[in-house]
């Protein structure tokens, strides 16, 4: 029920944003050409708009925009709605000059402008809504968190943290005497519970109780997960790994996987081949030291292997032993931060991943040093070892710009080992869009 009830909302999210972007076309046609030619003019637009309206789309996906966790103020949607109206503009007139002959030999340049404009001011006022209309406490699902574990407490916190989820969260240390009552009288749709069913039989007769009520049930781990898209690690056990990583049904995912980091890292190294010598140059230029930087880090099932980059760092940099990278590295030459920046210095990996000893998508490949550190101190650490590291990432996407601390390894973590329960072509791309998304806005690090 849960699953259905986000879908259905960003299904409601994305149809009006259809009806914003058909709406602010006629509105535009409208204005630019008068009420008596509407009819001509509409036909005339209506299927280039529509080609347009397709990667206008992509790109509101790309920029977080069916998000429903991420949580909208008025000042973060206008920034957000002005930074997707200047990529859309410039998408737009990509599209129309290189394929205006394909769409009708329309030139549409002021219709262009009067159509951005009115559709930022359409999506604003629907998704203020929108967001209005979910954080409605006629309309929420109420939740009620049963057991006094350090996660449920969390749990709770993480639920109001994010309103626009449209859930009431009420936060119980120990279960009513008439559990059910309770339920009825506090109109609960929802119940979350990390109980251990097998030894308390008396709270798992009161929640059977309740599922007359139509109540859906959850434990505490899995509404966690579906809430932050990440695994609470420091309270699960052995079991969850058993329950949860059968690597058996992967099996095709990992093939047409494989095939895909083949085809991409091939064309990708192509598509760069121009590139490389400018920037093996730069480098020279920029600091002393050799053009390539080889490491030793850990693939999967922990079989090391040597990753090449460009260097973006001083040479010797690590004279005095392996250090975390941190935020302004000191280390890093000037040439270098653009490169990471704009993930240049990864260029190179493409062979790593033609080797199969990275994919694409995957945990950030660790150095053998600083896992040996990070398993003695945080739980199933050694595990994201399961997959192969990748060039992008969730965690690298979700978690810390760094993980130059065991807080932030651990944090990193939580998302990593998200993304090996949950892997599919479907979050491959996912990642990959968002990623590409970073990489263009130079928030790369």
């Amino acid at each position: 029920m849960n699953n259905l009830v986000i879908k259905t909302k960003k299904v409601i999210l994305l149809s009006g944003d259809i009806a914003c972007l058909y709406l602010s076309l006629y509105l535009t046609l409208l204005a630019r050409y008068g009420w008596g030619n509407i009819n001509q003019n509409w036909d005339r637009h209506l299927y280039p708009f529509s080609l347009i309206f397709i990667v206008w789309l992509i790109v509101f996906f790309i920029n977080d925009l069916y998000d429903l966790k991420i949580s909208y103020n008025t000042s973060n949607l206008i920034n957000n709605l002005i930074r997707v109206s200047v990529i859309n503009a410039l998408a737009a007139v990509i599209i129309f000059y290189f394929f205006g002959r394909f769409l009708d030999t329309i030139r549409p340049q002021r219709v262009l402008v009067i159509e951005i404009a009115s559709l930022f001011v359409v999506l604003f006022a629907w998704r203020k809504l929108f967001y209005h209309f979910i954080k409605s406490a006629k309309i929420a699902n109420r939740i009620l968190i049963l057991g006094p574990s350090p996660l449920s407490a969390e749990l709770a916190k993480e639920i109001i943290r994010r309103p626009q989820l449209g859930y009431q969260a009420i936060h119980l240390t120990t279960e009513p005497e008439n559990l059910k009552n309770y339920c009825l009288e506090n109109h609960i749709d929802i119940l979350v519970s990390a109980g251990d069913f097998q030894t308390n039989q008396i709270l798992a007769k009161k929640i059977f109780d309740c599922l007359s009520l139509g109540i859906d049930f959850y434990n505490t781990y899995n509404f966690y997960e579906q809430i932050t898209n990440k695994i609470p690690v420091e309270y699960i056990k052995h079991e969850w790994f058993l329950d949860n990583l059968t690597e058996h049904s992967k099996k095709a995912y990992e093939i047409i996987k494989r095939l895909i980091d083949i085809g991409c890292a091939g064309l990708g190294l192509i598509i760069t081949l121009p590139l490389m010598p400018i920037i093996a140059l730069i480098i020279k230029l920029d600091s002393p030291g050799p053009i390539i930087f080889k490491q030793i880090r850990t693939g999967k099932n922990g079989k090391d292997f040597l990753a090449i980059k460009f260097r973006s760092m001083i040479q010797n940099a690590e004279k005095d032993g392996a250090q975390w990278a941190q935020k302004n590295d000191a280390r890093i030459t000037r040439f270098g931060s653009i490169m990471r920046k704009a993930r240049l210095d990864e260029i190179p990996q493409l062979v790593n991943v033609l080797r199969g000893e990275m994919s694409l998508v995957g945990p950030r490949p660790e150095r053998p040093e600083f896992i040996k550190i990070l398993e003695q101190s945080i739980p199933f650490y050694r595990e994201r070892l399961i997959v192969k590291p990748g060039l992008a990432g969730w965690a690298q996407l979700k978690g810390p710009a760094y993980g130059g601390s065991q807080e932030e390894s651990l944090e990193k973590l939580k998302y990593d080992l998200y993304y090996i329960k949950n892997r599919s072509l479907i979050l491959d791309l996912n990642i990959m869009l968002k990623t590409i998304k970073v990489v263009l806005s130079g928030k790369g690090q």
